[in-house]
Protein backbone atom coordinates (compact mmCIF):
# COMPACT_ATOMS: atom_id res chain seq x y z
CA UNK A 1 0.00 0.00 0.00
CA UNK A 2 0.98 3.21 -0.53
CA UNK A 3 0.76 6.48 1.93
CA UNK A 4 0.10 9.95 0.11
CA UNK A 5 1.10 12.40 2.54
CA UNK A 6 2.12 16.16 3.19
CA UNK A 7 5.59 15.96 4.01
CA UNK A 8 7.59 17.31 7.22
CA UNK A 9 11.77 18.54 6.60
CA UNK A 10 12.62 15.02 6.45
CA UNK A 11 10.77 13.79 4.29
CA UNK A 12 11.15 16.41 1.93
CA UNK A 13 14.76 16.14 2.14
CA UNK A 14 14.70 12.77 0.83
CA UNK A 15 12.07 13.30 -1.86
CA UNK A 16 14.57 16.26 -3.16
CA UNK A 17 16.82 13.69 -2.88
CA UNK A 18 15.38 11.08 -4.79
CA UNK A 19 13.94 13.49 -7.72
CA UNK A 20 16.18 16.46 -7.96
CA UNK A 21 19.56 14.54 -7.13
CA UNK A 22 19.96 17.79 -4.70
CA UNK A 23 19.25 19.12 -1.15
CA UNK A 24 15.95 20.47 -0.28
CA UNK A 25 15.84 24.15 0.98
CA UNK A 26 14.74 24.11 4.53
CA UNK A 27 12.40 27.28 3.93
CA UNK A 28 10.50 24.99 0.90
CA UNK A 29 7.43 23.87 3.30
CA UNK A 30 7.25 27.23 4.73
CA UNK A 31 6.55 29.56 1.10
CA UNK A 32 2.57 30.73 1.02
CA UNK A 33 0.66 28.74 -1.36
CA UNK A 34 2.97 26.19 -1.64
CA UNK A 35 1.23 22.33 -1.85
CA UNK A 36 3.88 19.43 -1.44
CA UNK A 37 2.68 15.66 -1.41
CA UNK A 38 5.25 12.48 -1.00
CA UNK A 39 4.17 8.84 -1.58
CA UNK A 40 6.15 6.53 0.33
CA UNK A 41 5.63 2.57 0.74
CA UNK A 42 4.87 0.83 4.16
CA UNK A 43 8.45 0.30 4.66
CA UNK A 44 8.39 4.42 4.34
CA UNK A 45 10.21 4.48 1.19
CA UNK A 46 9.77 7.37 -1.35
CA UNK A 47 8.21 6.07 -4.69
CA UNK A 48 6.74 9.44 -5.98
CA UNK A 49 5.79 13.22 -5.05
CA UNK A 50 4.34 16.26 -6.21
CA UNK A 51 4.17 19.92 -5.76
CA UNK A 52 3.13 23.11 -7.25
CA UNK A 53 1.52 26.19 -6.19
CA UNK A 54 -2.32 28.01 -5.17
CA UNK A 55 -1.75 30.61 -6.94
CA UNK A 56 -4.39 33.59 -5.84
CA UNK A 57 -5.30 35.80 -8.70
CA UNK A 58 -6.94 39.72 -9.01
CA UNK A 59 -10.16 38.77 -9.88
CA UNK A 60 -10.18 37.58 -6.16
CA UNK A 61 -10.32 33.53 -7.77
CA UNK A 62 -7.50 31.31 -7.37
CA UNK A 63 -5.89 28.47 -9.30
CA UNK A 64 -3.34 25.71 -8.99
CA UNK A 65 -0.69 24.85 -11.09
CA UNK A 66 1.50 21.55 -10.81
CA UNK A 67 4.77 21.95 -11.52
CA UNK A 68 6.04 18.21 -11.10
CA UNK A 69 4.19 14.87 -10.81
CA UNK A 70 6.88 12.15 -10.76
CA UNK A 71 7.13 8.55 -9.39
CA UNK A 72 9.57 6.01 -9.77
CA UNK A 73 9.65 3.68 -12.45
CA UNK A 74 9.30 0.27 -10.34
CA UNK A 75 6.12 1.81 -9.17
CA UNK A 76 4.38 3.18 -11.90
CA UNK A 77 0.92 1.87 -12.96
CA UNK A 78 0.03 0.92 -9.97
CA UNK A 79 -2.07 4.29 -9.16
CA UNK A 80 0.38 6.24 -7.19
CA UNK A 81 0.03 8.96 -9.75
CA UNK A 82 -3.37 9.05 -9.80
CA UNK A 83 -3.55 9.02 -5.97
CA UNK A 84 -1.04 11.75 -5.73
CA UNK A 85 -2.59 14.60 -8.13
CA UNK A 86 -6.09 13.97 -6.65
CA UNK A 87 -4.56 14.59 -3.24
CA UNK A 88 -3.00 17.72 -4.93
CA UNK A 89 -6.73 18.81 -6.62
CA UNK A 90 -8.17 18.08 -3.31
CA UNK A 91 -5.90 20.65 -1.29
CA UNK A 92 -6.60 22.89 -3.92
CA UNK A 93 -10.35 22.72 -3.50
CA UNK A 94 -9.78 23.02 0.22
CA UNK A 95 -7.69 26.18 -0.53
CA UNK A 96 -10.39 27.60 -2.32
CA UNK A 97 -8.97 27.21 -5.93
CA UNK A 98 -11.09 26.32 -8.75
CA UNK A 99 -8.51 25.37 -11.99
CA UNK A 100 -5.81 23.48 -12.37
CA UNK A 101 -3.38 24.08 -14.99
CA UNK A 102 0.20 22.03 -16.09
CA UNK A 103 2.12 21.54 -18.75
CA UNK A 104 3.44 18.37 -19.90
CA UNK A 105 4.92 16.76 -23.03
CA UNK A 106 3.41 15.86 -26.50
CA UNK A 107 4.27 12.65 -26.55
CA UNK A 108 3.94 11.72 -22.83
CA UNK A 109 1.00 9.77 -23.62
CA UNK A 110 1.26 8.07 -19.55
CA UNK A 111 0.93 11.27 -18.56
CA UNK A 112 -1.96 12.71 -20.41
CA UNK A 113 -4.20 9.98 -20.18
CA UNK A 114 -3.64 10.76 -16.53
CA UNK A 115 -4.70 14.15 -16.70
CA UNK A 116 -7.69 13.05 -19.02
CA UNK A 117 -9.09 10.59 -17.43
CA UNK A 118 -9.27 12.73 -14.27
CA UNK A 119 -11.09 15.26 -16.57
CA UNK A 120 -8.36 17.26 -17.44
CA UNK A 121 -7.84 18.36 -21.37
CA UNK A 122 -6.30 20.65 -23.58
CA UNK A 123 -6.07 24.29 -23.20
CA UNK A 124 -8.69 26.32 -25.39
CA UNK A 125 -6.84 29.28 -26.02
CA UNK A 126 -5.01 27.11 -28.79
CA UNK A 127 -1.09 26.31 -29.19
CA UNK A 128 1.02 27.77 -26.79
CA UNK A 129 4.54 28.11 -26.85
CA UNK A 130 6.57 27.45 -22.80
CA UNK A 131 9.34 30.70 -22.00
CA UNK A 132 12.28 30.80 -19.69
CA UNK A 133 13.87 33.71 -18.09
CA UNK A 134 17.24 33.80 -15.92
CA UNK A 135 16.51 36.08 -13.42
Amino acid sequence: MTKISVPDAELLSRAVQTFMNTNAAPTHLDVPGTLTHVATTDTDEVVGWCWGYHLHRPDGTSMLYLHQLEVLEPHRGLGIGRALLTTFMQSGRTAGATKLFLTTGTNNHAARHLYDSLGGGPATQGPTVNYWFLL
